[in-house]
């Protein structure tokens, strides 16, 4: 996709800041700005749901977070920060 975009000054200064910092092309620094937005916006709006989809299910008749703990932590925490996907 190709995309035209008007930048202020201080937007144009920050991304040619940033094209000098890294040696990468503004196409790089604008498809990696974008990525680690989308993956910060995700974090946000999914924030815990992965312990709500647990309150009340399994035999306990309560939550069932505590048996599977590991797994519902890891999910949140990848949810959150994207960790192992690109």
């Amino acid at each position: 996709m190709r995309v035209n975009a008007r930048l202020d000054e201080e937007t144009q200064q920050q991304l040619e800041y940033l094209v000098e910092a890294t040696g990468e092309s503004v196409s790089h620094v604008v498809r990696e700005s974008v990525a680690r937005y989308y993956r910060d916006v995700r974090a946000e709006r999914g924030g815990m749901r992965h312990f709500a989809k647990m309150i009340g299910k399994g035999n306990s008749g309560r939550s069932d977070i505590a048996s599977n703990y590991k797994q519902y932590v890891a999910e949140s925490i990848d949810a959150k920060y994207g960790l192992g996907k690109k």
